[in-house]
């Protein structure tokens, strides 16, 4: 019964001369038998096998196995054909050598999905049978000359393939083994068909069952021809029709290839991947240190912005604007118009006055909590927002054997002109935000911890541990001494809040009088009010200098303190005499209008809205978005209704920052071209690996694989030296960022300046990959190209 028919193949090579090496070749073969084809050097053997085979193509004719024409057939099918139906045997043995025989013999059932257990149990059964069930893992430079072709007759036997090629399968074995060899392949034939091309005459008369010789491409014997009539017809096809199924190569598989492929060559692969990961190394300190200085002059500007914030007052505004838009300050509309920076020949006579308008800020409840949802609108703008609500707080201290009155009010300082300033009142409210003071400040001293409740303060000092001498006065100790404990203060008592009811005391003609000196130890003792712990020391981190402006040395209390004296006093008897009255019921005396008496009502705590409102911003850019934010509110409202705002930072600019980009792109641009070196090296060197393993893709071509299973093969290489170079590049870059940040923390005092994170990591480890991948593709293409005949024959 036919197995495989030739029908007047003819093939022809062009190299500066056409060589006709097979000139209308027609066969047709049985499905078991062993065929010897014998002739001289040039007269087509091999090509006769390549074409069968499916390594070459036919010029004309037409080539059928199991009924089914090869004419149309397309690379994947020729792929397919080669993997399912043929099985090579070749001269020098073609084995992988950095593939186990048990690998080499199962790679071919890896391009047919045959699952992991399945082609190990089936190469270890193709092992035994040719009697190497006992050197599995040995690699074929281990192996003698018969025993490593061996292995390649077990590898063409292992997908069951209908035809077995031999080309040469003795020549470059002795006499003994070439027997076994041959022994081996007559076994064979008794259930598949044969095909050997060989030289050995005396081999192929003893083990042949038919000798076919060939001459000038043309067939001039056959010992046993498949004919059925006088005239030589060729019997009609028989057998089972031919069904392909498609090859691929798993990235799994590509990738292990590879990986033992590299192997077998640590130092290079070493040295590339050290070359390649230059590049991302510089990338890697350029971001570490562009991340660690933005996350240092954010901090810088977090502390300096601290001193200056984004301030809101009743107070009235003076509001100068651009010439002739006295009525458009607010909302800036000028039509164009006055510009400012003009370019003209020109210069104005200009009238400050007449450009400067006043404007009072009415603070309303709508506009309270447009400010308190300003931390959901900007998480990560704001800092602290604080409520100032000018209170007078009556505050006795006893620090020593005297109680005396803590002023909490400002007062005009007697050591500075008329006009420039007032004395340090040494109190302050903190912040809601916690963390923003603990950020900028530390609790130094045993047990010291931060005030929450109401009534608890902590005391601030300077760098120095330094506290003015008047503070000490203000809690009465007036003691010459230079040194104190921080024990002497942390967890004492030695503050009273007095309610205003016990404070002041109402006359038969309704003025209220203060408490006196005279009464103020009886106060501390006997009246009703709240008791203040110093529960801590803060003083300022080290290095953090430029935030000094947010908190100044004396008392800090909290915000529940505020609300508790603003509660008690807006109901007490003073408050609501006031809030009766259109005198001054401490002072006895007319108001000079309507703001002073509402700073008395506020002092009183007999208006319970805040006064002014302070938002302290994380950095510049988060300023400018809290602006934004303010403005937002005066969009459609009458110039009347509008609140205007103070930026106490408006001369601090941001230029910092941009430098720092600029700088930090320019660095980046650097390193990328040593990346893009890098990557063309690795480029060049994986073309020289396509060339040490032409023979590789020559075997692989021969068992079926496709060339996208080729590029695919290099392809994983290039990823695999990527993802070595890039990893290689983060561990040494953060090495590198340890010894430059422990230098410049010695030199400057600045921590952290070099700061590699993991989502840079990651993407330079995934850039380095994509960047070997990119650049072994034209490496990997030429992969392709090869013919496979060609790769066959290379060493």
């Amino acid at each position: 019964m036919s197995k495989l028919r030739l029908t007047d193949i003819k093939k022809s090579y062009h190299s500066g001369e056409t060589v006709q090496a097979l000139k209308g070749i027609s066969l047709e073969f049985r499905e078991s038998e062993f065929v010897s084809i014998l002739g001289p050097s040039g007269c087509g053997k091999t090509t006769l096998l390549n074409i069968v085979g499916g390594l070459d193509r036919y010029d004309e004719g037409d080539l059928s196995l199991g009924g089914r024409s090869t004419k149309h057939f397309k690379d994947r099918d020729w792929d397919a054909y080669r993997n399912h139906s043929i099985g090579f045997v070749f001269q020098n043995y073609n084995l992988i050598a950095h593939q186990t025989i048990l690998q080499n013999v199962e790679i071919a059932m890896t391009l047919s999905g045959v699952s992991v257990s399945e082609r190990k149990q089936k190469a270890k059964v193709a092992l035994e049978s040719v009697g190497l069930g006992s050197k599995l893992d040995k690699r074929p430079n281990q192996l003698s000359g018969g025993q490593m072709q061996r292995v390649a007759i077990a590898r063409a036997l292992v997908n069951d393939p209908d035809i077995i090629l031999a080309d040469e399968p003795t020549g470059a074995l002795d006499s003994q083994t070439s027997v076994q060899v041959m022994e081996i392949l007559k076994d064979i034939s008794t259930t598949k068909l044969v095909i050997m091309v060989t030289h050995n005459a005396d081999l192929a008369e003893e083990y042949s069952s038919r000798i076919i010789h060939l001459r000038d491409g043309e067939v001039q014997s056959d010992s046993n021809p498949m004919l059925n009539d006088k005239n030589g017809q060729l019997s009609p096809s028989g057998g089972e029709k031919l069904s392909l199924s498609q090859t691929s190569m798993s990235l799994m598989t590509a990738a292990s290839l590879s990986f033992k492929n590299l192997l077998t060559k640590k130092g290079r692969t070493l040295i590339t991947s050290f070359a390649g990961s230059i590049g991302i190394i510089g990338v890697a300190l350029v971001l570490a240190l562009s991340t660690g200085l933005s996350n240092y002059i954010s901090k810088m500007q977090s502390e300096t912005l601290a001193g200056f914030p984004l301030t809101i007052s009743e107070n009235v505004q003076q509001i100068e604007g651009p010439p002739d838009q006295a009525g458009s300050f607010l909302t800036g509309d000028n039509d164009g118009e006055d510009d400012e920076f003009p370019s003209g020949d020109v210069l104005y006579s200009h009238d400050s006055a007449a450009n400067t308008q006043q404007h009072t800020n009415v603070l309303t409840t709508d506009y309270f909590e447009y400010i308190a949802n300003i931390g959901q609108a900007l998480p990560d703008a704001v800092n602290a927002v604080s409520f100032g609500r000018d209170v007078n707080m009556n505050v006795l201290a006893k620090g020593d054997k005297d109680v005396v009155k803590f002023e909490t009010a400002a007062t005009p300082s007697p050591e500075m002109p008329p006009g420039f300033g007032s004395a340090s009142t040494y109190w302050q409210e903190l912040p809601e935000n916690k963390e923003f003071i603990t950020s900028l400040y530390d609790l130094i001293g045993e047990d010291s911890r931060y005030p929450t409740a109401a009534n608890e303060v902590a005391i601030v000092v300077d760098s120095y541990n330094r506290l003015d001498r008047a503070f000490f006065e203000k809690l009465g100790i007036f003691l010459d001494e230079e040194e104190y404990k921080l024990s002497d203060f942390i967890g004492k008592k030695m503050l009273k809040v007095v309610q205003n009811d016990s404070f002041y005391t109402e006359k038969e003609n309704g003025i209220f009088a203060p408490a006196t000196a005279e009464t103020y130890s009886s106060l501390y003792e006997d009246a009703i009010g709240m008791e203040l712990t110093i529960t801590g020391i803060l003083r300022l981190k080290d290095g953090n200098a430029s935030s000094s402006g947010y908190l100044s040395e004396g008392l800090v209390y909290t915000p529940k303190l505020t609300d508790y004296i603003v509660n008690d006093s807006a109901e007490s008897a003073i408050s609501l005499a006031q809030q009766a009255s259109d005198r001054d019921v401490v002072l006895n005396t007319p108001f000079a209008n309507e703001q002073a008496r509402d700073a008395r009502l506020r002092a009183l705590g007999a208006v319970t809205t805040p006064s002014s409102i302070s938002i302290y911003p994380k950095d510049f850019s988060s300023k400018d978005e809290i602006k934004q934010y303010l403005d937002a509110y005066n969009d459609g409202k009458l110039e009347k209704d509008q609140i205007v705002y103070t930026d106490m930072s408006e001369m601090i600019g941001s230029a910092i920052q941009t430098v720092l980009d600029t700088v930090s792109y320019v660095l980046i641009g650097f390193a990328a071209i040593s990346l893009v070196v890098s990557t063309i090296m690795i480029g060049i060197i994986t073309y020289v690996s396509v060339l040490e393993r032409t023979k590789e893709i020559g075997i692989l071509r021969s068992i079926g694989a496709r060339k996208k299973d080729i590029s695919r093969l290099f392809n994983a290489e290039t990823l695999i030296v990527g993802f070595v170079a890039g990893t290689l590049g983060i561990v040494i870059s953060y090495l590198l960022t340890l010894v430059v940040n422990s230098v410049i923390a010695n030199l400057l005092n600045i921590e952290g300046i070099t700061q590699l994170t993991v989502i840079h990591s990651a993407v330079l480890i995934i850039g380095s990959m994509l960047l070997t991948l990119i650049a072994g593709m034209i490496p990997a293409r030429a992969a392709t190209k090869k013919d496979p005949v060609i790769a066959l024959r290379s060493e």
